[in-house]
């Protein structure tokens, strides 16, 4: 029986980068993917490495416009 290896064709980001991304420091990122708060990979040599698509899709979920709730204190 032969086994396959399926290799990904992924993007992935530095901590630098991705630190540049959201403007936090890259010790924040680090930080915020001890926390489990993003996701990455570990290299062969125990680097971080980020996705990017799914940095992005995170960017994308910040940047999203706040609407307002009706009712609150400015309602007429």
């Amino acid at each position: 029986m032969q086994r396959t290896r399926t290799v990904t064709t992924d993007t992935y980001f530095f901590t630098s980068e991705v630190a540049q991304l959201l403007r936090v420091s890259p010790q924040t990122v680090t930080r915020w993917a001890k926390e489990g708060k993003l996701p990455f990979l570990r290299t062969v040599g125990g680097h971080r490495r980020y996705p990017e698509t799914e940095i992005r899709a995170l960017i994308a979920a910040l940047t999203e416009p706040v609407v307002p709730l009706r009712g609150g204190a400015d309602a007429e």
